[in-house]
């Protein structure tokens, strides 16, 4: 890799690296769209939406000077104009406000999102979303987006409660699925859901207390599965609006983590429709 394109940094407080300084205190999602993406699988990930103009670009690396060698093939992807900045394990630390052991960090931002009904109106005939109602877990976003990715499903969908997935955690769990699985956040979770329903979608909310078993919700062109936050579950409104789903467990407990539901769920409804 040629020299001119790293740029070492040798003080923690250096301006041009402000944007990943104490990223453990403060996240950048909600600032103009930017985010701090971590870790070389969604460098790579990154890079590629980069390249291919799919909604991403990045505006800046911070790489363990060490790490370099072993992403020439990462950051050729990038276009020159993306700056690299790379630092000893001393100064990233004194950066970032904590021990960064995977040494790999990127300052991405989303690019201009086309409305609501445009986003809706993009979905292909035959289409599996996944709908998310108050998920204000990073954690469980992540894990959201990472099995919508592993079952094929064409879009994830977020009312405006739910956190965003490109906080640093979120788009670290989902191994940055967020940046390959079309998705739309900020809208009411009832307005979105007749949104799909006058758009020909079957709607499936999931519930311990749904009335169909997952295993016999019977496939349709256009599926929503719908999920709520764990504990309170589902608004009432929205389960006796729709289909209501429930995965059969043995007794003792009374719901599964949402993460490891939605999984099973999309599961069996990605292989009911043959999708999988």
């Amino acid at each position: 890799m040629e020299n001119d394109r790293l740029i070492a940094i040798d003080d923690p407080d250096d301006p041009r690296i402000a944007e990943f300084r104490d990223i453990r205190e403060r996240d950048l999602t909600g600032r103009e769209g930017r985010f701090i993406a971590e870790g070389t699988v969604v460098l790579r990930l990154l890079a590629d939406a980069h390249s291919r103009r799919r909604g991403f670009v990045a505006e800046k690396l911070l790489l363990l000077r060490n790490r370099v060698a072993g992403l020439e093939e990462i950051i050729a992807a990038f276009p020159q104009d993306v700056p690299i900045y790379t630092a000893e394990a001393p100064v990233i630390d004194g950066i970032v406000g904590f021990h960064l052991h995977r040494g790999v960090l990127a300052l991405g931002r989303r690019t201009a999102e086309d409305s609501f009904d445009d986003f809706l109106d993009r979905l292909p005939p035959q289409s599996l979303v996944l709908v998310g109602c108050g998920i204000s877990n990073h954690d469980n976003v992540g894990s959201m987006f990472r099995n919508a990715a592993a079952f094929g499903a064409d879009a994830v969908l977020l009312d405006e409660t739910s956190c965003d997935p490109l906080y640093r955690k979120a788009l670290r769990v989902s191994v940055g699925s967020v940046l390959t699985t079309p998705y739309y956040r900020q809208a009411n979770a009832l307005d979105l859901l007749a949104a799909l329903a006058a758009r020909g979608f079957s709607i499936w909310s999931l519930s311990p207390r749904g009335k169909t078993d997952i295993r016999e919700v019977p496939p349709s062109g256009r599926m929503a599965l719908v999920v709520g936050t764990e504990g309170e579950g589902l608004p009432e409104a929205i389960l006796a609006a729709f289909g209501s789903a429930r995965i059969p467990q043995a007794p003792g407990l009374d719901s599964l983590n949402v993460a490891t539901a939605t999984g099973i769920a999309l599961f069996e409804m990605a292989s009911a429709a043959g999708r999988i």
